[in-house]
């Protein structure tokens, strides 16, 4: 989870995504909602019970993992095409509409701490629901005028996408640890050649 917002984090749930041969990482329904769950998106008890209802309706479940790709590839290069300065594509644009309409008809407003929640608890039994706080991620991170901080790793092809938070803006790497010190590698690699 380095992407610093919910959208960006899923759109991160396949490897090497700039690449010519991405890493899918999301190759069945358990997976997807394993993912939920380390993202939050679910507890232990909706886990369970998504997992239950998925194998009694397996060709549902299907067809909701088909859906969190289509979401997850259209956000990607949505988010690719804004990191790097592209035009955005409005086929990406419709998808995440159409995700975005979806996600609204279980919207609803909850008094939480004195204040007001946007929550899809009304909606927490469709196999399909984890996508519903991803769409509002990705709506919010498109509002919020701070899309200059949306940025592609520099390690090619890595292509995970990260909100920059850093002062100065000049996060470059996913992670240091992993494409931050394989650059530095390749670097001295060069110097020493």
């Amino acid at each position: 989870m380095i992407g610093e917002r919910l959208c960006l984090d899923f759109a991160n749930t396949a490897g090497w995504h700039n690449g010519d041969n991405p890493n899918e990482w999301l190759i069945n329904y358990e997976k997807l909602l394993a993912w939920s769950r380390h993202a939050e998106i679910l507890n232990t008890s909706q886990e369970k019970a998504l997992l239950e209802k998925a194998r009694r309706h397996s060709d549902q479940a299907e067809k909701a993992l088909e859906e969190a790709i289509e979401l997850r590839e259209a956000i990607f290069r949505l988010f690719r095409s804004i990191a790097t300065g592209k035009k955005t594509d409005t086929f990406d644009l419709a998808i995440l509409n159409k995700y975005f309409t979806k996600a609204n008809y279980f919207a609803e407003i909850i008094p939480r701490d004195g204040e007001f929640a946007l929550t899809f608890q009304r909606g927490e039994d469709q196999l399909n629901c984890m996508l519903h706080p991803i769409v509002k991620s990705a709506i919010d991170l498109l509002l919020s005028g701070k899309l200059n901080r949306v940025k592609l790793c520099e390690g090619d092809p890595c292509g995970w996408l990260f909100f920059d938070s850093s002062r100065n803006k000049s996060r470059r790497w996913c992670t240091m640890a992993d494409c931050g010190n394989r650059a530095k590698a390749r670097r001295f690699y060069h110097r020493k050649k």
